[in-house]
């Protein structure tokens, strides 16, 4: 008995998938590699003394709403790039 040609065609759909995945995903392991050359993790932890020095907002002070008109006045004024705005 034969081998069916639709599971032969099946097989050989299956095994291009496989060998196109590894060779993707060889592709992308080489490309994370050569990106990340030099990059090291720090030596040490930051300390938290760095964290508590950032100004953080007051408690319940919430979120302040800002005039939707000023915001766009103060873009355009920005983008036309006069000076003491900046």
């Amino acid at each position: 008995m034969g081998i069916s040609p639709a599971v032969a065609f099946t097989t050989v759909l299956l095994a291009l998938m496989v060998g196109a995945g590894v060779v993707s995903s060889s592709w992308g392991y080489a490309l994370g590699r050569q990106a990340l050359t030099g990059v090291r993790q720090p030596d040490a932890r930051p300390t938290s003394s760095a964290a508590s020095n950032q100004a953080s907002p007051a408690a319940g002070s919430g979120s302040m709403l800002r005039n939707e008109q000023e915001i766009i006045e103060e873009a355009k004024l920005r983008m036309s790039g006069s000076p003491g705005n900046q």
